[in-house]
């Protein structure tokens, strides 16, 4: 070819990609013995269910500057989503003009994080938005509630993730199979799912293919036994306790139960509702997480995020 850079061009579906990978590898290697040298640019015809953008955020991933990009949908119905708006509709977006909006961002970030909603809802576009920054250059991170192992097993096989935040659900979220009107928003079991994708992360982990990995357990007053439980259940990995702030009563959701006319209101709810736990609860529900080796962080809107380490003499965890 007498052109000075020949732009190889892949036009696909992720699904039809998957199928015919050798058909497009062997045009590539062809191109690739030419003299002349090449770029290679993604073009994936998929889209968006969009749900949001914030351009810079120092807050996502602790150390970097990035850009957020929201994807709508959710199989949950978590007590103290602050995404709820965005855990159903549609905002159908072309791929290229979310793309375009993290091109935009691209002199003040060094990475994307990819949230929602549940972002791996949404498989193909996930994947191919991180693909798209790879190839500029940039890092990748996502926020998960690991409902859908297959989908991080297919971006972290492909390399095409270097952070997973996977927010691990307790049973008081009122995420699956509640009576309190979520009956139908999860057809699968949460847990099992997640174990699923807690296990697939953590190989990953370990074997160096995935470069960062945390667990997040999110604390209300009346969870923490099970988060300790739970705990006890994890790898050997760093896992956030997050300080809940709010949770929402599921009538706030769906008011479906009247008495005499008006909403039915709990006790809790004429009382109203205990604060979030403090910096010191959290603490001490830290300090009883023992497993050798393990890096703890606790996370509060007051002070941020203090990282703590097991102590190998004492086997409790301890201030660093």
């Amino acid at each position: 070819m007498s052109s000075q850079q020949v732009k190889l061009i892949y036009i696909y579906e992720i699904f039809f990609y998957k199928r015919n990978r050798p058909h497009f590898q062997a045009a590539f290697n062809s191109l690739n013995k030419t003299p002349c040298p090449f770029t290679m640019e993604t073009v994936i015809l998929v889209n968006v269910n969009y749900g949001g953008f914030v351009d810079a955020s120092t807050k996502d991933w602790p150390g970097r500057s990035v850009c957020t990009v929201f994807l709508r949908g959710c199989p949950l119905r978590c007590s103290y989503c602050h995404n709820a708006a965005i855990q159903t509709g549609t905002n159908e977006l072309d791929i290229g003009e979310v793309v375009k909006k993290i091109d935009d961002s691209r002199l003040l970030i060094s990475g994307v994080i990819f949230s929602g909603g549940e972002p791996t809802v949404q498989g193909d576009a996930l994947i191919a938005l991180s693909r798209a920054a790879k190839e500029r250059g940039l890092l990748v991170g996502l926020q998960t509630n690991g409902y859908f192992p297959d989908v991080l097993a297919r971006i972290i096989d492909e390399r095409l993730v270097d952070r997973i935040a996977l927010d691990f659900k307790t049973r008081w979220e009122g995420y699956s199979r509640r009576m309190e009107g979520y009956a139908g928003a999860a057809e699968e079991d949460y847990s099992r799912q997640a174990e699923r994708s807690v296990q697939i992360c953590e190989e990953a982990w370990r074997e160096g293919s995935l470069p960062e990995f945390e667990i997040v357990l999110t604390l209300f007053w009346e969870n923490e036994k099970e988060v300790l439980t739970i705990a006890e259940t994890l790898p050997r990995v760093t896992i956030v306790l997050n300080q809940g702030i709010r949770k929402r009563f599921w009538k706030e959701w769906e008011l479906s139960r009247k008495v005499n006319g008006k909403p039915y209101l709990s006790e809790s709810e004429v009382t109203g509702e205990r604060p979030p736990l403090t910096y010191e609860e959290l603490a001490k529900i830290g300090g009883k997480i023992t497993k050798l080796g393990r890096t703890i962080k606790i996370r509060t809107r007051d002070t941020g995020e203090v990282v703590y380490e097991s102590d190998r003499s004492r086997g409790v965890a301890c201030q660093r």
